[in-house]
């Protein structure tokens, strides 16, 4: 059966809720199926399918009243989603910063060397952090309750990471100006670039889910 009460309902609980897009419509499509049976469960007891719908509604919760469990769901997903990125990400780019070589002598070589090993160390510490968010909310600890804290404990690392790998972006391009392999340089440059992008947008996504958890 479909009632506009259901609808309207589901509609308004995926606009409430904020997520990763597969995770979040999974959890609105169950919600919408439970409401579904239950609607058909009430209807078979005899009442006027508008009135079981809006029943079942009544029934599941207004949307105020169930948002907070739904999106603490949510923001671990997003959370295990930012752990993955900076945890697969930021090693892969720190084994290519350490392939760029030595710029040669010079000021500006200088600085680009530390700017290099201070945003790899920093980086290398995100990734150890993401790997133990990957670790803390994995298969093996699934019935286990969630730390307290995880998702915004996440956000930061991976808005660290993202900063880290700003910095490791600006030490690559120098160096792709000084060093004798430039086109190696730049490519790392690009390639740092785009994941800095990648994992700002994750952690800014995994901030939001956290300020929004209960």
């Amino acid at each position: 059966m479909t009632a506009p009460a259901i609808e309207e309902h589901v509609t308004a609980l995926a606009s409430a809720l904020r997520g990763p897009a597969r995770v979040r419509d999974r959890m609105v499509r169950e919600a919408r199926d439970g409401l579904l049976d239950a609607a058909d469960a009430l209807a078979a007891e005899g009442l006027p399918g508008d009135e079981a719908a809006r029943l079942a509604v009544r029934d599941f919760g207004a949307v105020e009243e169930i948002v907070p469990d739904f999106q603490r769901e949510l923001a671990v997903a997003q959370a295990r989603r930012t752990a993955g990125t900076v945890a697969l990400v930021v090693p892969f780019l720190v084994a290519c910063w350490t392939m760029v070589g030595d710029p040669g002598p010079g000021t500006a070589s200088l600085v680009a060397g530390m700017l290099a090993v201070h945003a790899g160390g920093v980086a290398v510490v995100t990734a150890v952090l993401a790997a133990a968010a990957l670790a803390a909310t994995g298969t093996v600890a699934r019935r286990l309750p969630d730390p307290d804290r995880l998702p915004e404990l996440v956000a930061w690392t991976g808005t660290t990471a993202g900063a880290a790998l700003g910095v490791g972006a600006l030490a690559v391009t120098v160096s792709s100006l000084l060093a004798a392999d430039w086109r190696l340089a730049a490519l790392t440059g690009i390639l740092t670039l785009v994941s800095h992008a990648r994992v700002a947008a994750s952690a800014r996504a995994c901030r939001t889910c956290a300020r929004l958890a209960p």
